[in-house]
Order: structure tokens, then sequence, then C-alpha cells
């Protein structure tokens, strides 16, 4: 009932849980066809008629199928100590030798009865009742341990058919067919749990890498929400404590500069949506208008040198756009700046942006690192290949320096026609 119900669920298991399944029926059934063929060879016609005791082939068939129990849950838990899921122990391997030593001593005492010559099944028989045992050995011991053991114990059968009056031939029949038999089993069963063990190091590595992604994912938007928000956020507290001057001064442009707090404030809903989307991207030609516009209405001197990098490549525009946002932020934020200047050099193989100002505190420490904001440009520059420079330069400046290379042009499908 067992086995009829893990097939009725095999459709719905996973690729690894059909293996795992494969594997271990595979083995199992192995084990118990290796034991069905001594147990009926020793009630066969030679044996019957050979006057040996009943006793004798009913305890010789009771141990080989109390072999046949015990193998199956050898292997099954051979099996688990291999993947390293759950330790074996040592009763279940001191019995399963026990019983094959039983099973095989009671068909070698059955050979006795009938005579080597007439029992040809014999050697047969003594080699499948071997190999369920060395098939577990083989995942829990090293392959020179099992390998000695089996080439110990075929030599003690071999010399066990020759004290039954088996002939030269049929000693070394028996000795090579034992060898080969039980070897190629535990051959088997190591190359069927090496490839189980593999699968299962390959799910495991799926999952750790789905929850990396998962992990990436959730840093990206929080990038994307620190750079969306970190610098309106700075305009709104800016024109809003403008505006509160202005009021209280009984100044009309007051309204203007909440208007324009409105304004940004409904852009900052707009740009947060897009960014839950994933559709965000920063655009290097309005990034640049707007931090010139931002540190302007700040107070700020703002110059501004370069084409606007419109023929750059869309992912070079993004990267840097977000580097204009990231450095107008920390204008605003840090410091008390008069000037600014932003320089967009393209050259042949790379294009560079220069954010520097007059905004340094003396006395203040910066940290090598940045803030948050700048980690997460750094990242948005390592995507595209470039790097990011940034701290104060000793003469009350700061500069910060995005450098992102530029892809070869592309070469023309077809060369033009020689007139």
């Amino acid at each position: 009932m067992w086995v009829w119900g893990q097939v009725r669920r095999w459709k719905g298991r996973s690729g690894y849980d059909k293996i795992d399944l494969y594997t271990r029926g595979t083995l199992h059934t192995l084990t118990w066809m290796s034991l069905v063929c001594p147990v009926l060879l020793s009630v066969t016609r030679p044996v019957r008629h050979s006057g040996a005791p009943v006793a004798l082939i009913a305890g010789t068939l009771l141990a080989g199928i109390a072999q046949g129990v015990c193998s199956v849950r050898l292997m099954g838990g051979s099996l688990e100590s291999y993947l390293g899921r759950r330790p074996l122990g040592r009763t279940w391997p001191a019995l399963g030798a026990g019983l094959m030593l039983a099973n095989t001593a009671g068909l070698l005492a059955l050979g006795t009865y009938t005579g080597p010559e007439k029992f040809p099944e014999l050697t047969l028989a003594l080699a499948a009742a071997t190999m369920p045992l060395f098939a577990s050995l083989a995942l829990i011991t090293p392959v020179w341990v099992s390998s000695g053991a089996l080439a110990v114990l075929a030599a003690a059968m071999s010399g066990g058919v020759r004290l039954t009056g088996g002939s030269a031939p049929l000693v070394l029949q028996t000795f090579l067919g034992v060898c080969f038999s039980a070897g190629l089993f535990a051959v088997t069963a190591r190359l069927s749990a090496w490839t189980l063990d593999v699968m299962a190091k390959l799910r495991d590595a799926q999952d750790v890498e789905t929850r990396l992604a998962v992990a990436e994912e959730r840093l990206r938007f929080g990038r994307d929400m620190h750079d969306v928000l970190g610098r309106n956020l700075a305009v709104i507290a800016l024109k809003s404590e403008l505006a509160v001057e202005l009021a209280q001064r009984g100044k009309p442009t007051a309204l203007d500069q909440m208007v324009e707090v409105q304004r940004i404030a409904r852009a900052s809903q707009q740009e947060v949506r897009d960014v839950v989307r994933g559709y965000r991207e920063a655009d290097l030609g309005t990034e640049l208008l707007g931090a010139q516009g931002v540190l302007k209405a700040a107070g700020i001197s703002v110059a501004v040198h370069g084409d606007g990098g419109q023929q750059l490549p869309s992912a070079v525009q993004s990267a840097l756009g977000w580097a204009v946002r990231e450095a107008a932020t920390n204008v605003l934020r840090h410091g008390d700046p008069q000037r600014c200047a932003i320089r967009l050099e393209t050259g042949r193989d790379e294009v560079r942006l220069v954010v520097e100002n007059d905004g340094v505190t003396p006395g203040r420490t910066v940290l090598p690192g940045g803030g948050s904001g700048l980690t997460g440009l750094r990242e948005r520059l390592a995507a595209v290949g470039g790097s990011l420079e940034a701290g104060p330069t000793g003469d009350g400046l700061f500069h910060l320096t995005a450098e992102v290379p530029l892809p070869p042009p592309r070469k023309p499908a077809h060369p033009p026609l020689e007139t």
C-alpha cells in the first residue's frame, strides 16, 4: 500500500523527489532480488533429495528472509548516512553481517549434503547472499575497507566450497563470482547515492539562489526608495522653511513656495508608484535640469558643463542620472555650500561625471564609505562597470566623481560597397 501511494503521488512530486524515490526504489528492489535467489535455490530438487535435515533447510530459508528485511532497513539507513542526514550506528550493520554469515553458512551446509557438483547453483546463491551487505557497506565505509572485506569473504567462501568437495575451477568460479556480483552492486549503490547527493546539493543551491534573489530585490527596492525620496524630501523641507520665513514677514511669495512644495510632493507620490511597479529609471538630462533648478532655489550658484549625455546608452544615462540626484541631495543635506559645479565629460572609452561644491564644514569628519545613498550609488554604477569616488579634497571642496566605461561602437553589418 505504501508503494502504491508513492506511485500515485508521482506526478505531484518535484524533480528531486522523483529522483529520490526512483533511487531508493531501485536499490531496495535490487536488494530483495539478490536475496530471492539464495532463498529459492535452497529448496531446489538437489537440496530436497539430498537427505539434508528439514531444520537446516528451514533455517536457511528463515535466515535469507530475515537478511532481506534487515538489508532493506540497512540500505535505507546507509543512504541517509551517506547523504549526511542521519547517522546509522553499528547495530544494523552488525545484524546484517550476522544474518549474511548465517545464510551463507546454511548454503554451504546444504552444499555438503548435495555435493558441489550436483548443486552448481551454490556459487550463484553465495554471490547473491553477499550483495546487499556490501552494497550498504560501500555507502558507509571507505572504498578500500569494503573492497578488502569483500576479498577476504570471497576467499573464505571459496575455501568453504573447497571443503565441501568442490573442484578447483568451481572454487575459482566462486571467488570471482562473489567479487564481481557484490562489487557490481556496491558500485551501483555508490553511484546512485552520489547522484542523489549531487541533486540534493543542487536543490539546496537553487534554494539559496532564490533567497539571495529575494534579498537583492529588497535591497534594490530600499535603494530606489532612498534615491527617489531623499532629494525631494530635502527640497520640501527647505521650501517649507522658506515659506514659513516669508509668511512671517508678510511676503506674498510664501504662497508660491507652498505651491512648489505641493507640486514636489505630488511628483514624489508618482515616483514612489513607479518604484513599486518597478518601472523607475532616471533620465540624465532631466536630472541635470532638476538638480540645477533645486540648487538654485536653495540659493546655491550652479554651473552645468557638458552636452547632457543624450547620446549615451540608456543604462549609462540611468546610472549617471542617479549619481546627479544623489549628489544634489548631499549638497542640500550636508554643509552650507555657496556654489556647485557639475561637469559631464564624454570621452571615447568612458564618460565621467564630476560634481564639486564648497560646502565642506571645517572640522567635520567624513566617513570614507559614505552613507547609504553613496553605497547604493556604487552598486548602481558597478552594475554598468562604473566606479565612484567621493570625499573632500582638502581645500574646502567636496568632489563626487562617477566614471562609467562606454561600450565599443558597433561595426556595420555589411561594409559599404566600393564604386
